[in-house]
């Protein structure tokens, strides 16, 4: 039976990769196929990006447009965090779905199943299968098919941190690869994305996280070579769901559109700007649309936004203008270096929730360069060892190119295939 392994270290940068501090990844780009110009989807957060790998599909196809976002609920705009476990079960109350297409979960259900293993939030977790067609292990609750939750005992009991990463690939190993082995398995760790939000890229607690997460990635490369020797097909895929920028500075976007009387006052849900890390997604309500031309006016005009989008180009961005979606912005970027010499900075929106962002760590969300430069390594059939493609591939690349090497249709998807085509 073919199997496919994706492996995901949330938030590393490409350029980080190394032979110093990532040894196995250095090593593993000399026996798989790696991308230079791989990308992921706006924003660039581990949320919106899980459910696009999920389904082979943009936010514009999937409908889950941020980390943090807004739904129309009674004719009111409600600003939402995704991250939270029962978000998309209360999406799917408020619009009828909880994701627009179907999963890689989804259409495996009856062809081998899907086990997906997430050490990032719950909401993130929940994207690649919020319907419960296959299994998921996640610490704020783990479910079987059906979305029936598993027994007490095989619950994934772990913490957000490099020692959790490192007993969640242990499981995964033990029951994805050695034990039931289905189709598809999705090892998610939540580092060095976790440590970076927390400590200055670059710094020594950085630089650790990336050496530990490039041990997990090496432990479930070894398992496979294990499997292979014994004659049996299976497709490895290792990368990142985006990269990171280092933070210098936080701008309240809702008390500036209060402050230009765009808004109504701090709590109003006629104008609701919600941040996305580096970059904010503005919504509009219905009866307030003829303030629109003064607050694109006003966005563009703003020194801490690079790029302003409009509702009726958000489809350049893989977005569309639901629930009073209007604008989408990336907050001013830069590439200037950190204090460790890390290259690339840039302004975050301020969170309506208060959590605070690090001034000097890392954060991520919006289009600068160093955010949109995860990477991609894939090893298997169908890809050339020590090859880089210059070619352009998204996250969106990676469901058709998991379905196309178990022999399943992937129609109905925004990515394509990235095997090569026999000469």
């Amino acid at each position: 039976m073919r199997q496919a392994i994706l492996v995901i270290l949330d938030g590393l940068r490409r350029d980080l990769i190394c032979e110093r501090t990532t040894p196995n990844l250095a090593a593993f780009a000399k026996v798989s196929e790696t991308f230079a110009d791989y990308r992921t989807v706006f924003p660039s957060c581990t949320r919106v990006v899980s459910a696009s790998i999920a389904t082979g599909c943009y936010p514009a196809r999937h409908e889950l447009q941020g980390n943090s976002l807004a739904l129309v609920e009674d004719g009111v705009l409600v600003p939402h965090d995704a991250g939270h476990p029962d978000f998309l079960q209360h999406k799917r109350r408020v619009t009828g779905r909880s994701l627009a297409v179907p999963t890689l979960a989804q259409r495996l259900a009856d062809a081998g199943g899907a086990i997906i293993y997430s050490n990032v939030s719950p909401g993130a977790a929940y994207a690649h299968d919020p319907d419960g067609y296959g299994y998921v292990y996640h610490r704020a609750g783990s479910f079987r098919p059906g979305r029936v939750p598993v027994p007490d005992t095989e619950r994934l009991r772990v913490e957000p941190d490099l020692r959790g990463d490192h007993q969640m690939t242990e499981r995964f190993i033990r029951d994805v690869l050695l034990e039931r082995r289905p189709a598809l398995g999705v090892l998610w760790l939540g580092d060095p994305d976790a440590t970076q939000h927390n400590h200055p890229l670059g710094s020594p607690d950085a630089i650790e996280a990336l050496k530990q997460s490039d041990l997990r990635a090496r432990e479930v490369m070894e398992t496979v070579r294990v499997r292979r020797a014994a004659g049996e097909d299976i497709l490895l895929l290792i990368g990142s769901d985006h990269g990171h920028q280092t933070v210098t500075g936080v701008v309240d976007i809702e008390r500036d559109l209060v402050s230009a009387g765009l808004k109504g006052s701090d709590n109003s849900r006629d104008v609701i700007a919600v941040s996305n890390g580096t970059s904010a997604l503005v919504y509009v309500h219905a009866d307030c649309s003829d303030r629109i031309p003064a607050l694109r006016a006003h966005l563009e005009a703003a020194d801490w936004a690079d790029r302003v989008v409009p509702a009726d180009t958000l489809g350049s961005i893989g977005q569309a203008p639901r629930h009073g979606l209007a604008f989408a912005i990336s907050m001013r970027a830069s590439d200037e270096p950190n204090i460790h010499g890390v290259r690339g900075t840039s302004l975050v929106a301020k969170p309506a929730s208060g959590k605070a962002d690090r001034l000097g760590c890392g954060q991520h969300g919006g289009s600068g360069t160093y955010e949109q430069s995860p990477f991609l390594m894939i090893d298997g059939a169908g890809f050339a060892p020590a090859v880089v493609r210059q070619s352009g591939a998204t996250v969106v690349d990676i469901a058709p190119t998991i379905l196309t090497h178990l022999g399943i249709a992937a129609d109905g998807m925004d990515g394509a295939a990235l095997q090569r085509r026999p000469d």
